[in-house]
């Protein structure tokens, strides 16, 4: 019989300092006085301290109860039974705009349990953001709507700069690590039909590594990112949430991961970050993304003046 090698003590590049600063304690008060669920306070993020220090947090639309009960996530599982706050696209955008931020991250939690799970008030939120604040750049982390096409081109007419959607793991451990509502190719359709609705929006993923994937299962799911036309993909470490969660079965390298990061921008993603510490919405790529739309803005704005003289 096979004895299983107990997981070593998490290594020393894990550790992270305790979040402090002025603009980390001044967001934390707003967030608190305006009633905003973040997706960086509910999931444990490690990086909280840097993005919220450096001015950048990620909202999380919908309340604070998914209907999905993924064995990574610690947002809390139930059923919300249909209760959304009608005024949220319009408190978010306002609270948004007494922020002072460049590059937003609205994130949300799944609502299957809402005949459009959530896709009206989603795309209401990402509309109200741009017309009160129209230099903002807004992106998104969106669930799966269980891959109606429909309510995905509901999205992305709303025009979000970024739409990210995480297939977060390989296919094989799929089941295991996601709900069974969720599916990896159901994922990989998502960014397909965001791509097909309008070519110009950029699409992003995000893989969690630790879970027990090879080196050939995480490669596989780079080429089918790229056969959906994804931009971007950024690699993180899983770390176990709580004792009821998945373990994590091992602990991945720093230098692995820059070994991943080179494969992936050689495979032509726009943008790789890569890293122990990197999530999804990550600050560093969220810089990254900004210079580009930034650039693409002004020459559609350049395009435009043409166009009138």
């Amino acid at each position: 019989m096979t004895v299983k090698k107990p997981l070593s003590p998490k290594p020393s590049w894990l550790k992270v300092r305790a979040p402090s600063g002025e603009n980390y304690t001044r967001l934390k008060e707003m967030m608190a006085d305006l009633k905003l669920a973040t997706v960086c306070q509910e999931a444990r993020c490690p990086n909280i301290g840097e993005c919220w220090s450096g001015g950048t947090a990620t909202i999380m639309i919908m309340g604070e109860v998914c209907t999905r009960g993924c064995r990574f996530c610690n947002v809390k599982t139930g059923n919300p039974k249909g209760v959304l706050d009608p005024f949220e696209p319009e408190k978010v955008a306002y609270s948004v705009s007494q922020m002072s931020l460049e590059y937003v991250v609205i994130t949300t939690v799944d609502r299957d349990d809402l005949p459009d799970q959530g896709a009206e008030h989603f795309s209401r939120t990402v509309t109200t953001l741009k017309k009160l604040s129209p230099s903002l750049i807004v992106e998104i982390l969106a669930g799966d709507f269980r891959g109606d096409e429909k309510l995905v081109h509901q999205l992305t007419d709303a025009k979000p700069d970024v739409y990210a959607h995480n297939v977060e793991t390989v296919e094989r451990l799929t089941p295991k690590v996601r709900d069974p509502r969720a599916g990896y190719r159901q994922s990989l359709c998502v960014l397909e039909m965001v791509k097909e609705r309008d070519a110009t929006r950029y699409t992003k993923s995000s893989l969690m590594l630790g879970l027990g994937e090879t080196d050939e299962e995480i490669l596989q799911t780079l080429k089918d990112l790229r056969d959906v036309g994804c931009d971007v993909v950024t690699f993180g470490q899983y770390l176990q949430p709580t004792p009821r969660h998945l373990k994590v079965v091992d602990y991945v390298t720093p230098e692995k991961f820059q070994e991943w990061q080179k494969t992936a921008e050689g495979m032509g993603f726009l943008y790789v970050a890569s890293g122990p510490l990197v999530r999804s919405s990550y600050r560093a790529g969220e810089f990254f993304m900004k210079g580009i739309i930034e650039k693409q803005r002004a020459a559609e704005q350049n395009k435009e003046l043409q166009n009138v003289f």
